[in-house]
């Protein structure tokens, strides 16, 4: 809950206000401890309920507990107080009572060893937050901050309470959520005086109780110093050399220490050179480097005599030098475990081998709309039958509890499902990194993941057309391939630079396409368009003195633009000749502002203006199909965070915070939030031009939609499951380990919000040097801030792994309801659906996984291999790895 600032009980005190007047004034403090704790205990037995009670004083029921608290404290330490002091004088108990009017067994209670101590709890606390403060100055104080001090939530928020009483001040801060884009509402206690305002401008210095002291220097990102190699043992291949058909690809000379690549044979890596420059592609080994070269890196450049030419500066920020996040191989002790904090490669990996396969293989409407409209229906009902027996799975179970939570899940899927219009992959379909092997026939391709002769599409996004989507035959007897890739590699394969320029001049540092098994030709192709041949952009349109230089934003925007104006002119049936234009112009863009292209003028000769007012409305206009105009941009009324759900319909229900803003002009206006136009109407065929594809999608949309409503109308309409202390007894041990592994997780909460402050601080601070960076670029420093946040503040989400006797103790309603939803909430959904949906792993036998291991070892390919054994491709893979 957001208390405003006027509403904050500071200085005077619950304890001392009565409506106008102070409690008690002039007395001691215990006899305004017995006024207040007698006139709330006479006001309960007329008949008052606690919430009467509170709104009476006009404070929450949550600051009247609070009042009691430390009242009865308070009063309790007196007594305990006075009853020392007359044992001490030689008093008896029976004494003590008559002096105290209390009966002779509560002397004796208030004589016990211990009691004092626990009577003082409240105080230490109370202290240890105020040495905090003292230090930290701005305090979380949420929830979980009593796990990390080991007392009850009662107990640390009586504490706070009681700060307040003496003037210290609460406020409630927002900051956002940088992996969610929510909001996170963090507690915050602050000395005497504090102001929101001063607070808000500060949230970035909100620390924790367990708040550690600085790092003594390391880096934001996390990442250790890289080592950094001579550049003497590089040699650069140029475009002259052959370098331009294998632009990208870094070949390192096997069995070099500080070369080392890990377990994989490929990787996409940023190598450190000279302290100063660094290099950036696919790392692959090959034996016959010639002597004194350990690396070669391939580049489409000329030679200037200066090798470092060809290698980019490290950037200007020694908490992210490579702008990239990056694994690092750690040294290895004795026994091979990892030491921390060191480096044992100059290999700093981006992705390594097995990455690219866990990657998604759905069809992007961007692609499958310039297919048939049969394949696209028929994908899409794949993608909408699968998230209908999901449901039906979720809706059969029999805990309300866990059905309620997976239903809430499943309907934010299936809204997310809705405005991005994916498709089922085809069979086999599967993610995978290109490596050039220029020895390959323009119609071939490596592929150990496929069949040997079979005919294979690669998809690469974007594409223009059908025209860039190459189909192949599989080659897995090419010689070279097999002897750099092996024949069991995962997700890698091998092609020719031509195939490369043909998947929209895709290149060779980390580009992946997808690899669709097309023998019944269900996936259309056609032949590279002549206009595209031999197209240069650097030639063709190259920058004048003193041109606008275009900025990252403008790319971003320009990119965007052209893709969707190709996407509208596909779907409304725009001839090659016209599409070639706007692909050629998407060409210059995505080049012009590392090359300094003029795009303005790429722009006019391909007559983009033109090709937008035909089939986009006007020469100014932007997307105008549903399958452009899905995800773009909207902005709406800042809403409150989180919604209520219509019972009836099921739809969600955003409360507006009515926030406003004053312009430059002296202006007032709403402020708003960002988002997607698909997500904010409930018909998709409003955002459609008419087509037949279009009509497609939409129904798939909406279909969707109403699945999402029918997931929340159940979660309204379900109820927890029923408690049983038969159940508990039963599964004591179960109960407790899951109240441990729930108190574990939870201790995360406010390591987490501390890593979302710092985390934000450090975004804040990258954009005001570089407020022109791309919203790729935003994103890919937020992920990075808030690992290395986490790394710094001991943030780690722990997720709650159950054992199947804790799922049995969880059906048998041995957990609390509202436990149980704290469960979930801190569970790894993936495993709750697991347990709840049970489904028999189809794995091979013993002896066909001893077989399979030996066919691999003797060079056949995993699909030969799979094929052999009469199972699936990913049947062997999870077998083997099981």
């Amino acid at each position: 809950m957001i208390i405003d600032e006027d509403d904050y009980l500071a200085h005077y005190g619950i304890l001392r206000k009565s409506g106008r007047y102070p409690w008690g004034s002039g007395g001691t403090q215990s006899e305004r401890n017995q006024t207040f704790l007698d006139t709330v205990e006479s006001l309960r037995r007329q008949g008052m309920s606690e919430v009467d009670i509170a709104k009476g004083f006009k404070i929450t029921t949550t600051q009247l507990r609070a009042a009691k608290s430390i009242a009865n404290n308070e009063e309790k330490q007196s007594r305990i107080g006075q009853a020392q002091r007359l044992k001490d004088k030689g008093y008896s108990n029976v004494a003590i009572g008559a002096r105290m009017g209390i009966p002779e067994s509560s002397v004796r209670a208030l004589l016990a060893p211990g009691q004092k101590d626990r009577a003082d709890v409240l105080i230490n606390t109370s202290n240890v937050l105020k040495d905090q403060i003292a230090e930290k100055k701005y305090l979380d104080v949420g929830i979980g901050t009593e796990r990390h001090m080991n007392v009850s939530q009662t107990k640390l928020a009586t504490a706070v309470a009681r700060l307040q009483e003496e003037g210290y001040t609460v406020h409630y801060v927002k900051v956002q959520q940088l992996g969610t884009g929510q909001q996170t509402t963090i507690k915050v206690l602050a000395a005497p005086g504090t102001t929101y305002g001063e607070v808000y401008r500060n949230r970035g210095d909100i620390k924790t109780i367990t708040e550690r002291s600085d790092d003594g220097g390391r880096t934001y990102f996390g990442i250790q110093p890289p080592i950094s190699v001579n550049s003497k043992r590089i040699q650069v291949r140029y475009a002259n050399e052959g370098g331009a058909d294998a632009d990208g690809v870094i070949y390192v000379r096997p069995g070099v220490k500080d070369l080392s690549l890990g377990g994989s044979r490929y990787a996409q890596v940023r190598v450190a050179v000279d302290g100063t420059h660094y290099l950036k592609g696919m790392a692959v080994y090959k034996d016959d480097l010639p002597d004194g070269v350990d690396l070669i890196v391939n580049v489409n450049k000329t030679n200037t005599g200066n090798k470092k030419d060809a290698f980019k500066e490290l950037k200007d920020d020694p908490d992210n030098p490579f702008g990239a996040i990056v694994s690092q191989l750690p040294k290895l002790d004795r026994k091979g475990n990892p030491i921390p904090n060191t480096v044992r490669s100059a290999m700093n990996m981006v992705n390594e081998q097995g990455d690219w396969e866990k990657w998604s293989s759905t069809l992007s409407s961007q692609m499958l709309s310039k297919q048939s409209p049969s394949l696209a229906k028929a994908q899409l009902d794949v993608m909408f039958e699968r998230k209908k027996k999901e449901f039906d799975e979720i809706m059969a179970l029999t805990n309300p509890t866990v059905r309620q939570r997976l239903l809430s899940s499943f309907s934010e899927d299936a809204d997310s499902a809705a405005v991005h219009l994916k498709a089922a992959g085809l069979p086999r379909t599967s993610n995978h990194v290109i490596i050039p092997f220029n020895s390959m026939k323009d119609n071939e391709v490596y592929a150990p993941n496929f069949k040997n002769g079979e005919t294979v599409v690669l998809i690469r996004h974007p594409h223009g057309g059908i025209f860039e989507i190459p189909q192949l035959r599989v080659n897995n007897r090419h010689p070279e391939a097999r002897k750099v890739l092996g024949t069991d590699t995962k997700d890698a394969i091998g092609i020719n630079s031509r195939v490369a320029q043909r998947l929209s001049g895709a290149d060779f540092d980390g580009d992946t396409v997808l690899v669709i098994p097309n023998n019944s030709g269900k996936i259309k192709s056609a032949p590279a368009l002549d206009s595209l041949k031999g197209f240069d952009p650097k030639a063709s349109f190259p920058g004048y003195d003193g041109m606008p230089r275009m900025t990252p934003k403008q790319k971003a925007f320009e990119m965007g633009d052209v893709s969707n104006l190709i996407t509208d002119m596909t779907i409304r049936g725009a001839n090659m000749s016209e599409i070639a234009r706007a692909v050629r112009h998407s060409m210059v863009v995505i080049d012009a502002e590392k090359h300094e292209l003029n795009w303005k003028e790429s722009a006019r000769v391909n007559g983009i203006a033109q090709l937008k007012a035909k089939y986009q409305g006007s020469s100014r206009a932007g997307a105008s199909t549903l399958v452009s105009r899905a995800t773009s941009p909207i902005r709406v009324p800042e809403r409150k965070q989180g919604f209520r759900i219509d019972p009836d319909t099921g739809k969600k229900i955003h409360t507006p915070t009515g926030a406003t803003f004053v312009d430059d002009k002296g202006k007032v206006h709403i402020r708003t939030t960002k988002s997607k136009k698909l997500a904010e109407t409930d018909d998709a065929s409003t955002l459609s031009s008419g087509t037949l594809i279009e009509k497609i999608y939409s129904d798939h949309s909406n279909r969707l939609k109403a699945l999402a409503n029918q997931a929340r109308r159940e979660v309204v309409n379900t109820k927890g499951i029923t408690y049983s202390t038969a159940a508990k007894a039963t599964y004591r041990n179960e109960v407790e380990s899951l109240n441990a592994k729930l108190n574990l997780a939870l201790r995360n909460a406010p390591l987490e919000r501390n890593a979302q402050v710092l985390a934000n601080a450090i975004v804040a601070q990258k954009m005001r040097t570089n407020p022109n960076m791309e919203e790729t670029e935003i994103k890919k420093i937020k992920s990075q801030a808030l690992t290395e946040a986490r790394n710094r503040t001991g943030a780690k989400k722990q997720r709650i792994e159950l054992t199947d006797r804790e799922w049995e103790a969880i059906q048998a309603g041995a957990i609390f309801n509202n436990k149980l939803s704290q469960i979930l909430n801190n569970a790894n959904l993936d495993q709750i659906k697991e347990l709840a949906t049970p489904r028999a792993k189809v794995l091979m036998t013993a002896t066909k996984q001893r077989r399979a291991t030996a066919m691999l070892a003797s060079g056949y390919t995993q699909a030969e291999v799979a094929e052999a054994l009469g199972v699936s491709l990913t049947t062997l893979k999870t077998s083997l790895t099981s």
